[in-house]
């Protein structure tokens, strides 16, 4: 169920790129869009992640996953100019409306409003941007008006996170003596924070320790914790949730997913893994079918591997290769109307893949954008 909305805690407030299939047949913004009169079917965010000012690069998803350029807005904050190794630096909201972003070099977050892809208006609006009340912030948790950002600290500062209240006019709100630590107050390099499907606990993984972190939440927001749990698989990394709200995780040391239940008393079980996919560097997921397929990028391998995700979570490889990319392939995201693209981040290639899946969770590469920021970093889709 979805986190109910916390109004007790608010006050009261009132470039031109071209687009190139896998044909190799270029295709400008206008040719796409004059397919369909209305052609809009989501839209693709990354960002710059650049030290002298981080922006947001936006895509309207078209015809066949097609990524059309519309903007690049300022998040009023600084990006670090080098890879966060981290998941989930930008996050939206369930319904889409409101698109959070990290700016490292900062300790800041900025919010965006979401207009309506393909209409007059941008597609993004400036709202607000907040301290991390932290350091150096990695990643963004978001369940209904509640928002956890996971700060990873540095050798010298600890690492911790720290819960807002998002307003309904886009402003971040802090939630006051809510920062908690992680595993330890030495440098744990956390990956990514998220909530389990009912909102009710937050998970952090964090790569040096090879450990989770389970918080539960309570119905005022404030989380509890952590419970320190060992991971079966080494450097545990980004995750995402399967079938049953089982708890998808990439293991990068040896290439593989493993799943775990988690409790509402934040008590992780072993459900499987870690299997391998016979590639190297997992460490990005994603999840569709109702959490029956995961998909996970291989970085050092350029490919992608899909994985069956039985009812009660346990992981099954379905091919070790589903598809090949760009160099570095890291962040993913599931976007268009019915969730029928998966968008992929090549890092080395500086570009954003699409691809259309099938059948049996099959991939094919249609269209593709170039000429990204080599500091680009994160990748959140609708």
């Amino acid at each position: 169920m979805a986190r109910k909305r916390l109004f007790w805690a608010l006050p009261i407030v009132a470039a031109l790129l071209f687009v190139v299939s896998s044909t190799a047949v270029a295709r400008s913004p206008t040719d796409v869009a004059s397919e369909s009169s209305h052609w809009a079917q989501g839209a693709v965010f990354t960002m710059t992640n650049a030290p002298n000012g981080n922006s947001v690069w936006a895509y309207v998803v078209g015809p066949g996953g097609s990524l059309v350029p519309d903007g690049h807005f300022a998040t009023h904050g600084r990006g670090t100019g080098v890879s966060l190794a981290d998941s989930g630096s930008l996050a939206l909201t369930s319904n889409h409306q409101w698109l959070l972003v990290i700016n490292a070099g900062s300790n800041s977050l900025t919010v965006f409003h979401v207009n309506a892809p393909g209409g007059s208006q941008p597609l993004l609006t400036f709202t607000d941007r907040v301290s991390s009340h932290g350091t150096l912030p990695v990643s963004i948790a978001v369940s209904g008006d509640l928002v956890y950002v996971l700060n990873a600290g540095t050798s010298s500062v600890p690492g911790n996170i720290y819960g807002l209240i998002l307003a309904d006019h886009g402003l971040l709100f802090p939630l006051p003596g809510s920062s908690r630590s992680l595993s330890t107050q030495a440098s744990t390099a956390p990956a990514e924070i998220a909530f389990t499907p009912s909102g009710t606990v937050l998970v952090v993984t964090e790569k040096n320790t090879s450990d989770f972190d389970t918080y539960t939440v309570g119905p005022r927001g404030y989380a509890s914790g952590p419970t320190v749990t060992p991971s079966n698989g080494a450097t545990p990394y980004g995750f995402a949730f399967g079938r049953g709200g089982s708890l998808i995780v990439s293991d990068a040391g040896p290439g593989a997913l493993s799943s775990y239940a988690v409790a509402r008393t934040g008590a992780v079980t072993r459900v499987s893994g870690p299997v391998t996919d016979g590639q190297t560097a997992a460490c990005w997921i994603a999840t569709v079918d109702g959490g029956r397929i995961a998909y996970t990028s291989n970085a050092h391998s350029a490919t992608i591997s899909t994985y069956h995700v039985a009812a009660g979570g346990k992981l099954t490889l379905l091919a070790g290769v589903a598809a090949s990319t760009g160099s570095g392939d890291t962040d993913m995201a599931i976007g268009g109307s019915h969730g029928q693209y998966l968008f992929v981040y090549d890092s080395g290639a500086a570009e954003i893949e699409s691809f259309s899946i099938g059948r049996a969770a099959s991939l094919t590469l249609g269209y593709a954008a170039f000429a990204l920021p080599s500091t680009a970093e994160g990748l959140v889709a609708f």
